[in-house]
């Protein structure tokens, strides 16, 4: 019996030392918090920007939670960078039951993971009959961008093409930090209009988030990128050149070898910071 006890004291000292969580929630300034604190937090915010890496598991399981609790406490609509607005009559079609999943597969432009990582979220949107706005700006006009700049769109566009894109002239900061390090990383191949491209892309979801937002007043959950709202950058700055009163939350995902502390590089980029151990399995 001495020795059974003593096993287990051991067996048990080893458990706590070895502390295997596959993530951890911080908030901006590095302090660990629960996810039940964290949907406390947010409950009461108008918009919700959750940035993810966009083949990680954990981040798009907190997603569908996160939906789920909010749901749960008051009316809401969702949204998400991987559906393009030239898709949004399909996406509805597809929620009210009129299409079929097969359908909306052969109509819309959905990215490979979209039945692992995205399909959940708009059952959720589909069993619920909530909104599921696509946000995201046609990908040919971002590529049109990035060859030929901003003003093209207005010289270049149909009206009904300009429907799907936020409204012209575009306002746009080379001087943003994320924008400005876009054209770091290309070196001396760097494209003026790399970072433009972007800017299109967070201009139009932060226009059609703010439609939908102005429409009803439900709390707005929006899925993008981890990089098209971190630093309270990219749609979290051009939401509040809109409305600079609009209560907005950003989460950030990283990846990090050990979750048990934030590194410094990581704080104060969102209001929390989802930390995944960079060992857990991709989605694609």
């Amino acid at each position: 019996m001495k020795y059974l006890l003593l096993l287990l004291l051991v067996a048990g000292q080893y458990a706590t030392a070895q502390n295997v969580e596959p993530f951890q929630l911080y908030n901006k300034k590095g302090k660990k918090i629960s996810v039940n604190k964290f949907f406390k937090q947010i409950e009461s915010s108008e918009i919700i920007l959750f940035g993810e890496l966009h083949d990680n598991p954990i981040a798009h399981w907190l997603q569908l939670k996160t939906t789920q609790k909010m749901h749960s406490k008051h009316n809401i609509s969702l949204g998400a960078e991987m559906l393009e607005a030239n898709n949004q009559k399909q996406v509805n079609a597809y929620i009210s039951g009129e299409i079929s999943q097969k359908h909306l597969d052969s109509v819309a432009s959905l990215w490979i993971n979209y039945k692992t990582d995205y399909k959940p979220l708009v059952d959720f949107a589909k069993e619920n009959n909530l909104s599921f706005i696509a946000t995201n700006v046609p990908r040919k006009f971002a590529s049109q961008v990035y060859r030929n700049g901003l003003e093209s769109l207005e010289t270049e566009l149909t009206d009904e093409e300009k429907s799907c894109v936020a409204p012209l002239p575009i306002a746009y900061d080379p001087e943003l930090p994320g924008y400005k390090s876009m054209l770091t990383l290309m070196s001396d191949h760097a494209n003026p209009n790399f970072p433009k491209a972007q800017a299109i892309k967070d201009a139009t979801m932060a226009h059609f988030i703010y439609e939908e937002y102005q429409s009803n007043k439900n709390q707005f959950i929006h899925f993008n990128g981890d990089y098209h709202s971190k630093n309270f950058e990219g749609i979290y700055w051009y939401l509040k050149r809109k409305d600079n009163t609009l209560n907005i939350i950003t989460i950030s995902t990283v990846e990090q070898s050990n979750v048990s502390k934030l590194e410094d590089e990581f704080k104060g980029q969102a209001d929390y910071i989802l930390v995944i151990d960079k060992e857990m399995t991709k989605t694609y």
